[in-house]
């Protein structure tokens, strides 16, 4: 199992450090997410040749592997010229992670709830232009759904990939979502069983809780969706039946820190959370 590093809390580093600072806290890899200056969100990639070959040499210099390339765009998303932006934007990204050396990528199912009909079947066209593209390069595509994309449900999710019936996409569960995707974690890792290939770990509440007050959002009746990316034991995601479930169905893929909430504390938070996994990892023997 690679555990790996989201550095989103450790954007303001210039882009040419971020491999020195990643091996300082004790990650061997990273998961490359947004970043204005290389891979922004939802516009297309600002990386040149240059910078990528820069960045590049500074990841072997620092022992650091780029486990997975991290890109979101709106390629679901209900409006056709934003969707065929999406598209190309993703032609780019999926050409830099070839260039860095990576052969998986990750990202959201996006769209919107409310149109998840129409968002579906723009996913659909979307699927049919990037395939080939992820086939000719070798590249894996690793999908979560996340609240507020056109599927949210973990179980709908895993039905919804299942159903591109593609040896190369395959399922992300996103702990801090656990409440988003129906509450029961075990449930949906069992369900996606050999499909589940990547994880992102980071606590959360759960917004269901006392009666659906736990978090009180006005004015009544907004489809807001609340959560966090805690550190690992600050919320109540049942950390010992995750693993203790990552281990009953033989996980052995990426697992990514994803901690954002302790920007002011962002080095002591990612080195805690990576102790906190390996002591979880040993304890039930995943990925061995």
């Amino acid at each position: 199992m690679k555990v790996a590093v989201d550095p989103y809390m450790l954007r303001t580093t210039p882009l040419l450090e971020l491999p020195g600072l990643v091996a300082e806290l004790g990650y061997e890899h990273i998961e490359l997410s947004p970043r204005d200056d290389f891979m922004p969100f939802f516009v297309h990639p600002r990386a040149n040749r240059a910078q990528i070959t820069a960045f590049k040499r500074e990841l072997d210099a620092a022992g650091v592997e780029v486990a997975s390339v991290l890109p979101l765009y709106k390629w679901s998303g209900p409006d056709e010229a934003e969707r065929q932006a999406a598209v190309r934007y993703w032609r780019r990204a999926i050409q830099i992670t070839v260039d860095l050396g990576c052969d998986v990528m990750n990202s959201e199912l996006n769209g919107r709830p409310e149109a998840a009909a129409a968002s579906e079947a723009q996913f659909w066209r979307s699927m049919e232009e990037l395939l080939p593209v992820f086939e000719a390069e070798g590249v894996r595509l690793v999908l979560e759904p996340h609240p507020d994309d056109f599927m949210e449900d973990g179980r709908g999710a895993v039905d919804l990939i299942r159903g591109i019936d593609n040896d190369l996409v395959s399922f992300l569960y996103c702990a801090p979502h656990t409440f988003h995707q129906g509450g029961d974690l075990a449930d949906v890792l069992r369900y996606a069983g050999p499909m589940l290939t990547q994880l992102h770990l980071a606590d959360s509440f759960d917004h269901t809780g006392s009666s659906g007050l736990r978090y009180i959002v006005n004015p009544p009746g907004s489809t807001a969706r609340v959560h966090q990316h805690l550190d690992i034991g600050q919320g109540e995601v049942d950390w010992d039946l995750f693993f203790a479930t990552l281990a009953e169905v033989g996980f052995d893929g990426i697992a990514t820190v994803c901690v954002f909430a302790w920007e002011d504390r962002a080095r002591q938070s990612l080195i805690a959370n990576r102790e906190k996994v390996a002591g979880y990892v040993a304890k039930y023997g995943v990925g061995s």
